[in-house]
């Protein structure tokens, strides 16, 4: 599945909106059927355009008020210390998103807590812990202005 057509294109719009779309109410809302709509949803899965289905959770709701962005340095920006680190970083359910970074520091975590005594303690006696990590510098969000988990879509619908 190397070209995407307009009908696939409205299909990841469709489930990025609400993934818990019934094949049928998706294919009404494509304009198609809803055996040519399951087989595109199925293309599209098993080409790696949709990576997965999930609930986005409130973490306010779920009692998790503080979230803080990590900058983390390496002691070692090497192979071998970099998967290290990865590794670890992956066992820490409070970090729910890292990203290898260029510039200054060689990682940035978003990492969710309580409260602010909480991420201390997390800072402390895991983070600051973490095989090679040299320091971290933090930055706590103050509100969020957007969230999204999808992707913009429109330049798809541009090539031809």
């Amino acid at each position: 599945m190397e070209n995407l057509d307009k009908f696939d294109v409205a299909i990841l719009q469709e489930l990025q909106s609400d993934g818990r779309l019934s094949n049928v109410e998706l294919a009404q809302r494509v304009g198609l059927s809803a055996a040519p709509c399951w087989r595109r949803v199925k293309a599209l899965e098993d080409g790696g355009y949709i990576s997965g289905y999930y609930a986005r959770i409130n973490r306010h709701k779920v009692g998790l008020g503080v979230l803080a962005f990590v900058r983390l340095n390496a002691e070692r920006n090497n192979g071998f210390a970099a998967r290290e680190l990865e590794a670890a970083i992956a066992l820490v359910p409070q970090i729910v998103s890292c990203h290898y970074i260029s510039g200054t520091g060689t990682f940035e975590l978003q990492v969710v807590a309580a409260n602010l005594e909480a991420f201390a303690s997390l800072a402390r006696e895991v983070l600051l812990d973490l095989p090679h990590v040299k320091d971290i510098h933090t930055s706590f969000s103050l509100g969020e202005v957007t969230i999204s988990d999808g992707v913009p879509l429109g330049h798809l619908l541009l090539k031809k």
